[in-house]
């Protein structure tokens, strides 16, 4: 099991990788995203899917989805 010494010499390398990544002109961004393993995306999926299933333009927005989805050649 790491000791203290070892989350000093890991905070060191993060330090250092962080420093290398902003001298090349790079910057952290930190980004939430919906938790996809959530009951309530889930849920929330199959009510905005079925809403859209269920309108009068469906068959409309299928074939525009169906049609820039698909790659030449």
């Amino acid at each position: 099991m790491p000791g203290a010494g070892a989350a000093k010499s890991n905070a060191a390398k993060v330090a250092r990788h962080r420093a290398r990544l902003r001298r090349q002109g790079l910057r952290p961004v930190q980004l939430w995203v919906p938790d996809t393993r959530s009951p309530r995306f889930a849920a929330e999926s199959r009510r905005q899917a079925l809403a859209a299933a269920a309108s009068k333009a469906a068959r409309r927005d299928m074939d525009f989805v169906e049609a820039i989805s698909e790659w030449p050649g």
